[in-house]
């Protein structure tokens, strides 16, 4: 018994001068900045404006996570497949970057609970003569590399058996390879695509219907250990939506029908 009590007698100091590990959260609000990893050649949800200011709704939601924080938000320019290794090597606290929520990522990363959901559209070359997702097949394809649709598009045209896919490293690399005639369609989020060919900055294409890839539920992102981090951020997430703030930041930047953040006998 008498070794017993020295034994936890001993327990009890070692916890006592042990310092216990603060959580990224209160890193975050003791160093007073959020940085934030934010695709900004992927309008709306990223991009700048005639001064070159990041804008958006990736950015507002960025801006608003700090306000709540009560800290300053930093926005990092991240292009697609540098979104998660930002995080890793320690350049970003966070990622609100439209990131897919998949099972992979998921093995690296703590994904939080969708904060946006996308549909999936076609978009062509006017002289391709596509008109259709079933028009795209032994076609040359493309699309942003490490994205939710470039994934479905590349094992679509492998179930084809004809045809071509080709990654590019920024949407923008997409939408002018489609403009120049070197691809004939790709495969974007709908806000993308109608916000692209909106633009006037690459003539040639047109949005032509809806590619039949599932809703692209994305979340946001952290250290997948930081478990006090992402249950702050899905209850800011779940805010968002309470306070009718995601409606606002919907109707500012891309407009129409609210999509659901939910999925259907899963979770409401």
């Amino acid at each position: 018994m008498k070794k017993m009590v020295i034994a936890f007698g001993l327990l009890a100091a070692a916890s006592a001068i042990t310092p216990a590990k603060a959580d990224k959260l209160d890193d975050i609000i003791s160093s007073g900045t959020l940085r934030c990893a934010v695709v900004l050649d992927f309008p709306p949800m990223g991009s700048r404006d005639e001064n070159n200011n990041p804008i958006g709704f990736d950015v507002d939601y960025c801006n608003d996570l700090a306000k709540a924080l009560g800290v300053t938000a930093e926005i990092v320019e991240t292009p697609f497949p540098e979104r998660i290794p930002a995080l890793m090597s320690g350049r970003v606290d966070i990622g609100v970057a439209s990131t897919s929520d998949t099972l992979e990522r998921a093995k690296t990363v703590g994904m939080t609970v969708p904060y946006f959901a996308f549909e999936m559209a076609v978009t062509s070359n006017d002289k391709s003569g596509i008109k259709s997702f079933e028009d795209m097949k032994g076609k040359t394809v493309g699309a942003t590399a490490g994205t939710f649709e470039a994934i479905a598009l590349e094992k679509q045209v492998k179930e084809w058996g004809t045809g071509e896919f080709r990654p590019y490293q920024t949407q923008a690399d997409v939408f002018l390879a489609l403009s120049q005639g070197q691809l004939d369609a790709t495969v974007s989020t709908s806000t993308v695509a109608q916000a692209t060919v909106k633009s006037g900055k690459f003539p040639g294409i047109s949005v032509v219907g809806k590619a039949p890839f599932q809703t692209d539920y994305v979340a946001l992102f952290t250290n997948r250990e930081e478990y006090g981090l992402i249950n702050y951020l899905n209850l800011f997430i779940n805010q968002q939506v309470r306070t009718g703030r995601y409606a606002e930041l919907y109707g500012k930047w891309v407009g129409g029908s609210l999509p659901a953040l939910t999925v259907n006998g899963v979770y409401r």
